[in-house]
This record gives C-alpha cells, structure tokens and sequence, in this order.
C-alpha cells in the first residue's frame, strides 16, 4: 500500500504521492478516473533532494509527463514542509531542467508563492481555425486567445481542436483570457491531456504576461478562474511569481 495526499489548488486537484514511486501511463490514467480511480487532474510525485529542495514529477490524468504545473508547484511546495522533506519559508522545487524558487511558512495555506517560470511568447499570431492565437512557453506549451466575453468563449469546441493541431509536436495547452482591467483577468484553460479544468496555474501566469505585453495590463495581476483567484507578477530575475492555495482534500492509501 502506497499513501497518497489529495490536493486541490483553485480547483485543479491533484493526487500526490512521496517518491521514488514506480508509475506509468495506464496506472496514472486508472488513478486519476473520477469513476473507478480516486479521480484527479494529473498525479504529482514529489523526490527528496536536500534540505532545501525537493523535485517533482508530474502527469496529466492521460497519462502523459508533463513539463510543468502551476498549482501543482504550490501543493508540491505545500507537501513538502507538511512532510518535513524541507523547513518551512524559501526553498527550491526541481521541475524539468529548473529549479524554481517556492516560499510557505507553513501557516496559511492560501498563501503559498511560487515562481512559475520564465515565459517565451511569441510577437506575432498564428491563426488556427479563424482564430489568433499567441504561442507562448513557460516550461510546457501553450496557445492564448483574448476574447471579448469569457463566459461565451468557445472553449471546449476550438480548444480540443487547437491542442492537437499539427502546428503543436507535442500539443499545447489553449488559454482564453478576457481583460477586466489593466490588474484583472479572467481565464479559462483547455489542458493539454485533461480537457477544461477549474484552473491551470501556468495558463494564468502566460495569460498575465500576454495581457501586459500586448494589451496594456499591468503587474500586479489579479487572475480568476473558475476555482478561484490568484495573484501573479514578475520578479527581478524575470520569473513569473504566482501566490495562491494549495488545499489538502484527503489523506489515504492505494495499492
């Protein structure tokens, strides 16, 4: 029997598990079933490293690896002080070829930061199915579209179109970002290997970069989406910064 954490972040739940563990494709996929498994949107395992860092490894509930999760990184960030795998305040979280500075004083756990990443976007559109889409990077793929109503937004039927487009090697998260103010979005994510979730914290991170850049928005940015709200800004190094919950759900064990 395996122990496992069920966490949730603004709604985008994960199940998560202390490493080294032995997973593959279809055990992910059997998991993250909200019929026959504990049901998630992707399992997370989180590796010891040293006193101040930790590594983490994340799936989509497909089954397929994925470079990088947003909300995944505060409940890794959370999982780790909780397990006593680091001291509580400022350490670092390796995720892929980064190591990202993450900060929880083990107190309020509405309140955990993260950096995100580094995000690449590209100056110009490309235009998929009559639509203009911004490709962006923040360590996995994304497209990002502004629309005028973010409730209408054709999220699931261009969404599951747009992932798969052969312009994309490995697919691509879509975001849909609807600018409130210069220091609020709203955004909905079609997720590469989940379909739409509540949230998905690197779509809101790029989405804030995109709406600074290209329409006027302006650090701090105050993002919505359906799980909740989340602060994000960019620090000195040029990161992305991201302060937002990292909630447990469940403690239990899985064979």
């Amino acid at each position: 029997m395996k122990k496992f954490t069920k966490m949730q972040g603004l709604g985008n739940d994960f199940i998560v598990f202390k490493g080294p563990i032995k997973l593959n494709g279809q055990v992910i996929k059997k998991l993250c079933d909200r019929k026959d498994g504990i049901g998630a949107d992707g399992v997370i395992e989180v590796l010891p490293i040293k006193d101040n860092q930790v590594g983490m490894n994340y799936w989509n509930a497909d089954g397929s690896l994925a470079e990088r999760c947003g909300n995944g990184l505060r409940c890794t960030a959370r999982f780790a002080v909780d397990n006593k795998l680091v001291n509580s305040g400022t350490f670092t979280i390796q995720s892929g070829k980064e190591s990202l500075k993450v900060n929880w004083d083990g107190t309020n756990p509405n309140r955990v930061e993260v950096q995100v990443g580094i995000a690449e976007l590209a100056d110009k559109p490309l235009e998929l199915f009559g639509t203009k889409f911004y490709i962006a990077n923040i360590g996995n793929p994304h497209a990002i579209t502004f629309v005028e109503n973010i409730e209408t937004a054709p999220v699931k039927s261009l969404g599951s179109k747009v992932e798969t487009d052969n312009h994309f090697s490995s697919r691509t998260n879509v975001d849909f970002v609807q600018v409130i103010t210069p220091s609020k979005l709203r955004v909905r994510v079609w997720e590469r290997g989940d379909g739409e979730t509540l949230a998905c914290g690197t779509g809101m991170a790029v989405c804030s970069i995109a709406a600074v850049r290209l329409k006027g928005a302006k650090f701090p940015i105050n993002v919505e989406v359906k799980g909740g709200t989340a602060k994000v800004w960019q620090d000195d190094e040029g990161y992305l910064r991201m302060t937002g919950p990292a909630q447990i759900v469940s403690t239990d064990e899985t064979e």
